[in-house]
This record gives structure tokens, sequence and C-alpha cells, in this order.
């Protein structure tokens, strides 16, 4: 008798979509393409219907993230990479996973920017890297929204810090990834971080800060709670806090007219308008992500 014939790329299509589903994945044959997809290098609607032969290191890669997709790790994770805007990223449970809602949060900084007189532009790669204004990503984690802001600013230095070596390590192999040579990088927390030099002469701080209450962990899907950092997650009793020292110290690091954008949950909305009011901040307003639902706290310094 014969030996059997190895699967197809389409069978191991099939059986991951038919086991993804059989576990309640929300979208499993997206899943199962994206997974086909990365472990053979092929576009993903060629190699779901492709009766080649699947090779036996694809077969062995494919089992082993499925593995871990079934044992409840994000795809993003699982995947190691993930899209923000034009960019794949490197992710893992260092960082955040990047989500739609932070790409409105870049979309109304650079339109704040552009309003502010700057321009806005992909940066040119065979020109100078001439700076003539600093920008900052407080708690940058994997890096998604300074890297955002480089590629679109071409003209600015981009400052990137967070508490945590660990994702400050992913955020420059992303930063190197994606060549956004703008982007100095710094350990520390929130301003901290930042050189003295600075003081006063930022244009934009944008922030995805820790935006969580302590009392809402429970509430958390169990893919956020355990396996995403719980540091970038959680802020403290109330969910403002980090928020709070934020706006509490921007306006001495912003230039005149310089604008604070900061990702927050949806019922935060009030209390982070009037949080930036009592910094001090003369205009403040909260904008809505993709969904409808109030997302993003943009505030401007005399």
């Amino acid at each position: 008798m014969g030996a059997a014939k190895p699967p197809t790329w389409r069978d191991l299509h099939d059986d991951a979509r038919r086991r993804l589903r059989d576990a309640g994945v929300d979208s499993p044959a997206a899943e199962a393409r994206w997974f086909l997809e990365h472990v053979s290098g092929e576009p993903g609607d060629e190699v779901i219907v492709s009766p080649a032969p699947a090779t036996r290191r694809g077969t062995v890669q494919l089992e082993g993230l499925l593995t871990r997709r079934l044992a409840g790790e994000p795809l993003q994770y699982v995947l190691g990479e993930w899209a923000f805007r034009e960019h794949d990223l490197l992710v893992d449970r260092r960082v955040l996973i990047p989500r739609p809602e932070t790409e409105v949060v870049v979309e109304l900084a650079l339109a704040e920017v552009e309003r502010l007189g700057e321009r806005r532009g992909r940066p040119d790669p065979w020109g100078a890297a001439i700076t003539t204004f600093a920008v900052a990503d407080l708690g940058t984690g994997s890096g998604a929204i300074a890297i955002a802001l480089e590629r679109s600013l071409p003209e600015a230095e981009v400052w990137a810090t967070d508490l945590s070596p660990d994702a400050l390590a992913v955020a420059r192999a992303n930063i190197a990834g994606t060549g956004a040579s703008r982007v100095r990088t710094a350990e520390g927390h929130w301003f901290e971080a930042l050189d003295d030099a600075l003081r006063g002469e930022l244009l934009l701080v944008v922030s995805n800060p820790p935006y969580i209450a302590e009392s809402e962990v429970d509430a958390l899907p169990a893919a956020v709670i355990e396996w995403e950092p719980y540091g970038a997650l959680i802020s403290g009793p109330t969910g403002l806090e980090a928020i709070t020292r934020i706006l509490g110290e921007a306006p001495v690091w912003l230039a005149p007219g310089g604008v604070v954008v900061l990702e927050h949950a949806p019922h935060q909305a009030e209390a982070v308008v009037g949080l930036a009011r009592d910094a001090g901040f003369v205009e403040a307003r909260v904008e809505a992500d993709l969904t409808g639902r109030p997302r993003a706290l943009v505030a401007r310094r005399d």
C-alpha cells in the first residue's frame, strides 16, 4: 500500500476553518485565510483554493498557530503582526494590539497639525531629515502612533516614550522596519521621559493611555485581560488617572496654540473635557470613532 498523499493547501484551509468554527471563533473563514497566507507566503485568495500539496514546514507551522489560537491567544499575537494604517507592525504580548479606534486618534492629530500650518504628506525618501517642530507620542507601545505621525508629517521630530523597556524594544523594531527615521524613543513615565529642552516646544502631544478602571476589569473579554499588558490597559480606581496626569502636565510642554489628542472610553467624554478645562486648556472637545462613539479628546492651549 502506498503512502498517504500529503494534504493540499486547500485541505489545510478547510480543516483550519472547521476547527476555528467549532471553537466559536467569530470569523473562522477570515482567520483560516490569514493563517494559510502567513504559512505559505502566497496570496490568501489563491492558496485557500490551491490543489498543490502543502509543504511539511507549512503544515507544521500552521498546526502551531492553530494550537495557540484555539487556546485563546489573540489572532494578532499568533500572527506576530498587525496592520495599522499602511504598515504591518510587529505585535506581541509586550504591547497592546493596534485598533481602528486609535487610527481615528491619529487622523485627528494630523488634522490638528495641519490646521496649525504645518505640512502634511509623505516624507521624501531622498531628502534630508530636516525637522522644524516636535511632537510626542506618550506611552507608545508598538510605536503605531509615532510611526504614523512620522510617516505623514515630513518636517516633524517625533518623540515616542514608554515606561516599559519591553514595549520600547517592540517600538524600536517597528521604527526600523518602517523606516521612520525621525522617531526618537525615550524610556520613562509620560513627560518624565522627555528632554527638558522640549518644554514649551511641542506642537502636539498624542496618547492612547490606559483608561480602564479597576472595577471594569471583570467586564473585559478574556482575550484582552488575559493576554494584553495590564499596565497599558488599567489606569487605576477611576480609569482617569493617566489622562488626568497627562492633561495636568501638558500645558508646560506644549508650544503656544499646541494641542493634546487623547484616546479615552466613550463614557469618559464629559469627564475628560472637564479635566482639560481644569488644566487650563482654552478649547476642549470630544470627537467620535468610526462607530459614532465619543472616543478622542482634542484640547488646545492658549
